[in-house]
């Protein structure tokens, strides 16, 4: 029996008319009929005596509406109970992630939280993100978003949140690069690379070049940060790794383009990672619990 319809009959108890209820709660008088015929059918019991003049409250009806009437109250009150429990939670939670996922996987995420827990501070640091779970082994930051290390610390928790697919960007203006790209057999050796410096692409770059067994690897330059790794794409330095989301919110996504069949990637396991002793600390235990509601 839902609160609706408690609240209807409570209604319809009171004004013992039909008409009126059903207007007070925007149906039709036959709609309001059936909610009472169902409610007679779930008790077993006939709630009103009606006819075309009057309504009125059988015996089993009066009980039936000190009944509804206290179901409301309890939920109104632990509905006051929880929002009040969660206004007093307060403190700072200090969170790490890419200036891309502070566009792309965040913002959901916070607003979830911000509305249970109004009176947390948020400490953002965004940074590198193969230096995520380093802030976190660290204990600057209370969790961080973050791709899942290949061997993952036992001291450390993940959640995962999305795979994030990797990709082969190149310049699109013409310059050096776009030339040797145009070749029929691509000479990679050849091709000026620009890498992280280190993390979880870093890793994969070196896996899919040795895969295509072509020497080593012409690396033009190493830079902190896949925005940046795009910048240096985007002005015709070299080609790249980088996650396809941090292309689609970069202000010079329309410099560079993705290149085709140049061999699979593995995907980046992207989530949520904190310290395993840290996950009953009330504000991270608030966090998760916010956003897998």
């Amino acid at each position: 029996m839902d609160l609706k319809s408690l609240k209807i009959f409570i209604h319809l108890s009171t004004s013992l008319h039909f008409t009126q209820s059903a207007k007070a709660f925007h149906v039709s008088p036959s709609t309001l009929s059936r909610i009472i015929k169902r409610i007679e059918e779930e008790v077993g019991y006939s709630l009103l005596l009606r006819d075309n003049r009057s309504v009125v409250l059988t015996d089993a009806g009066k009980r039936f509406q000190t009944y509804a009437e206290q179901q409301v109250e309890q939920f109104s009150a632990l509905k006051l109970s929880l929002n009040q429990k969660h206004a007093e939670l307060t403190g700072k939670l200090r969170i790490y992630c890419s200036v891309t996922a502070a566009y792309s996987h965040l913002p959901p995420l916070l607003e979830r939280f911000r509305q249970q827990y109004p009176l947390v501070e948020i400490m953002l640091t965004t940074g590198d993100a193969s230096d995520a779970i380093e802030q976190v082994q660290q204990n600057l930051v209370d969790f961080a978003i973050a791709a899942k290390p290949d061997d993952l610390s036992r001291m450390l928790y993940f959640q995962h949140l999305a795979s994030i697919p990797l990709t082969v960007i190149a310049p699109t203006m013409a310059c050096n690069v776009q030339k040797q790209l145009q070749q029929e057999i691509l000479a990679w050796s050849d091709i000026p690379i620009i890498l992280p410096e280190h993390g979880p692409a870093r890793s994969r770059f070196n896996y899919w070049f040795r895969k295509k067994q072509q020497g080593k690897a012409n690396i033009y330059a190493t830079v902190s940060g896949h925005e940046a790794l795009v910048s240096m794409v985007a002005l015709g330095c070299g080609v790249g790794i980088v996650p396809k989301v941090v292309v689609e919110n970069s202000p010079v996504k329309n410099r560079v383009e993705f290149l085709e069949n140049v061999g699979d990637i593995e995907p980046f396991d992207l989530g949520i990672c904190c310290l395993n002793q840290q996950r009953e600390q009330p504000l991270v235990k608030a966090f998760f619990s916010a956003i897998n509601a």
